[in-house]
């Protein structure tokens, strides 16, 4: 109740500026009136006070996140009740307007009773004890000079307490209806919330792509080079030499990753994300990792839009990084296509199921999603679920299923649309210009 209290006082110091100036303009308006002597007029320019409060809470935005501070503090009333920035809208300035109001006055009231009812209640409890106050408080009844002056103080102090504790109680209750969220704040926040979301799921996929497919093509070739070590050195150093250059490749794909946190708070521009350019090294380190992979393009794939590009570029990596963490070194197959306004994707790889034997690396693997998962790896699946996230985006759409004993993944990706600009740029083709092309 203490802290309420401070609360209420804080109201009363808040409406002193407003009730002097109502307290000045008062006697230029009305002939006679001086509210510094007259209490009539006091309350005449206390009540003229108030509106001119509702005025300043209507003209200031930023009063709303004070009073916020204020309830949070001394009225114990919860944060996620209450409203988080200025009052933006003119609803959320209304409904401060009202708040401060009904702080102002209720704290006006409790301050001035503050001020005035102890010295009185001091004066009524000492009055039967000292006969030299009876003959200085000429305005005291004589009834209250025997015992009922006591009892009459204790009355008044817990006019005072019982005033207090139901004003800072009211004041709790009504804090989160007049600064709590309005429509308009809620909306705000599921905005903000969403595009939090949604650049945590980018760095997401970014993180898993680029770092995923480099660690799946290291375990593959260090696992190869560990076994063959001894009998075949030429191999092995050929599979380290395979390491070196994926982990280099690695950071420089870490660091694109990271720029984009660097970009998100403003500092260093992120360094541009891999394309359709880098395909062609792409397509050597898998091979390198013992992959035989055949790609081929048909369509003109030099003045793809760079989002596209860049997305293509990634659910590319992703499919080889799955077939490189589940199937081992198995063929590849990979058609790119530009036509009838969209790049289509296909990927297919022989599964290898669980217990039917090991795949020419040596290790046990399975499709990915919707296939039986690897043992020792709970909670896989991330890699398809960003594939399809990257195509949704685009306005585009993914699949990925095993039929027949072969992984199949497809996507479409619009060269025009959401968030792909007009693809009238160029310098992001895959090397390929016009025609059929393979690698």
């Amino acid at each position: 109740m203490g802290r309420r209290w401070i609360h209420l006082v804080l109201g009363g110091a808040l409406l002193m500026p407003f009730f002097l100036l109502t307290s000045v303009v008062v006697p230029l308006v009305v002939d006679g009136a001086n509210p510094f002597r007259d209490v009539g007029w006091q309350f005449v320019a206390f009540g003229g006070a108030l509106p001119l409060a509702a005025l300043a809470a209507l003209l200031f935005p930023l009063l709303r996140p004070l009073e916020v501070a204020a309830v949070r503090s001394l009225c114990g009333v919860p944060a996620e009740r209450l409203a988080d920035g200025p009052a933006v809208s003119w609803a959320a300035r209304r409904r401060t307007a009202l708040w401060f109001v009904a702080h102002l006055l209720t704290g006006g009231i409790v301050s001035g009773m503050t001020l005035a009812a102890p010295p009185a209640a001091v004066l009524l409890l000492l009055l039967p004890f000292a006969d030299p106050l009876r003959h200085t408080a000429p305005g005291v009844p004589e009834i209250l000079h025997g015992v009922l002056g006591p009892l009459a103080g204790l009355a008044l102090l817990a006019l005072v307490v019982g005033t207090a504790w139901g004003a800072g109680l009211l004041l709790a209750r009504v804090a989160p209806v007049l600064l709590g969220p309005t429509p308009t704040d809620r909306l705000a926040a599921a905005e903000r919330r969403a595009a939090e979301l949604a650049s945590r799921n980018r760095l997401a996929r970014e993180l898993h792509d680029a770092v995923g497919h480099a660690l799946s093509a290291v375990t593959l070739q260090a696992g190869a080079a560990r076994r063959v070590l001894d009998t075949d050195p030429e191999f092995a150093r050929r599979a380290l030499a395979a390491i070196e250059e994926t982990t280099r490749d690695a950071v420089t794909e870490l660091d694109t990753v990271l720029g984009l946190l660097r970009e998100e708070d403003g500092s260093d521009p992120a360094a541009p994300a891999p394309t359709l350019d880098g395909l062609q090294a792409l397509l050597d380190r898998t091979r390198a990792a013992g992959v035989p992979v055949a790609a081929t393009v048909e369509g003109p794939c030099a003045g793809l839009a760079p989002v596209v590009s860049r997305e293509a570029y990634r659910i590319v990596q992703e499919g080889l990084s799955n077939a490189l963490r589940h199937a081992g070194r198995v063929p590849v197959r990979l058609h790119l296509g530009v036509g009838e306004g969209e790049l289509s994707i296909r990927m297919e790889n022989p599964v290898v199921g669980a217990g039917a034997g090991e795949s020419r690396s040596g290790a046990a693997g399975t499709g990915d999603g919707a296939a039986v998962r690897p043992a020792g790896r709970p909670g896989g699946g991330r890699g398809l679920r960003g594939i399809e996230e990257r195509a949704r985006l685009l306005g585009g759409a993914a699949t990925a299923a095993e039929r027949d004993g072969v992984w199949r993944l497809t996507a479409r990706l619009p060269l025009t649309g959401a968030g792909t600009g007009t693809g009238a740029e160029t310098g992001t083709g895959t090397g390929a210009e016009t025609g059929t092309g393979e690698w």
